[in-house]
């Protein structure tokens, strides 16, 4: 949504502590962010700041990667002052990796990952209310929990290819992640073995399923299979095992379906076709019913083989035309 080249050099603050819902508590606790555009305040506060939470693999996927949408669609980026805030968990942020904690990190939940979030944006900016949040895919989460707990807190939402709770295939393969790593003997070790690697590459392989639209796999030949494989496990080798089971852990529990009635924010969900564990039917077209002051938007999947460039314009211009109406 807006463009990686864009954002100023990542900054951290250290916020004394954070509690986590467990009451576990950890000091000296650090916070990554980036931010692009300029703030614009009233009465002392912060009155456009929009909150971006990507996806996992967040540099592949369209909010992330589409380039340069505001030059594309004369929207002046100076009109909004968007943050990226690392979540708890993650490297940068506060992590099981980051802090040297490792299994002993405290377990956490999404509403933790929010809490971590909105703590941070009191503190260093001093933000109580956001305009409002744009998410992608597994980052949509904190957005649908954000917006279910503190409806109060922001304006409008923009999701794409998000759920609003684990089911179905996302959850087998969620559930076996976390079976394979409980099975490694080495995973309570003080030392990082040559087992953790094979196993961060083994789930590495079961995550590709992710990655492309079901069209794509199917017309690629085993040595395409082969090559995209072994790319997409090279990208995520910086992966730290106990960063990636203590996050895979946090997203069992997530479920908001019950609580999507309490969503106050004028909400955009947008969904594609095409991919294993998305399904518009399923998890985008029910939000029409469940969420009120909500538009929803279904778009054929437009990357029909490997080698094509997707054209994601449709979905941009339908954020960017939703994001008009807030402008400050």
């Amino acid at each position: 949504m807006f463009n990686q080249a864009r954002y100023n050099k990542p900054e951290r603050y250290v916020m004394d502590s954070f509690k986590f819902e467990s009451g576990k508590v950890l000091e000296n606790v650090t916070v990554e962010y980036v931010t692009v555009g300029t703030p614009k305040y009233d009465d002392g506060n912060i009155v456009n700041a929009i909150i971006f939470s990507p996806t996992i693999q967040g540099g592949h996927y369209v909010f992330f990667q589409y380039q340069n949408p505001f030059d594309k669609f004369n929207v002046n980026v100076e009109d909004y002052f968007a943050i990226r805030i690392f979540s708890l968990g993650t490297p940068g942020s506060c992590s099981p990796s980051t802090t040297g904690l490792k299994y002993d990190f405290p377990e956490y939940t999404i509403m933790d990952r929010v809490n971590f979030k909105r703590q941070f944006l009191a503190e260093k900016f001093n933000i109580k209310n956001i305009l409002g949040i744009i998410g992608e895919g597994v980052g949509g989460y904190e957005v649908f929990a954000w917006a279910c707990e503190y409806p109060d807190e922001m304006e409008f939402i923009i999701l794409l290819n998000s759920a609003y709770k684990l089911y179905g295939y996302s959850y087998i393969t969620i559930k076996s992640i976390q079976s394979m790593i409980d099975s490694s003997e080495d995973f309570y070790s003080d030392e990082y073995s040559a087992s953790l690697s094979l196993l961060s590459i083994t789930l590495l392989r079961v995550l590709f399923m992710t990655y492309f639209p079901r069209n794509i796999i199917r017309n690629l030949d085993i040595d395409e299979l082969n090559a995209l494989m072994d790319d997409y496990v090279d990208e995520g080798l910086f992966m730290d095992i106990y960063d990636f089971k203590s996050r895979n852990d946090c997203i069992l529990t997530y479920d908001v379906e019950e609580k999507l009635q309490n969503i106050k924010a004028k909400s955009l969900f947008l969904g594609t076709t095409g991919y294993l564990f998305y399904y518009p039917e399923k998890d985008l077209l029910p939000l029409k019913d469940l969420v009120k002051d909500s538009k929803v938007s279904v778009f054929e999947t437009s990357k029909k083989n490997y080698y094509d460039d997707a054209d994601n314009s449709e979905i941009i211009q339908e954020a960017l035309s939703f994001l008009e109406q807030f402008k400050k």
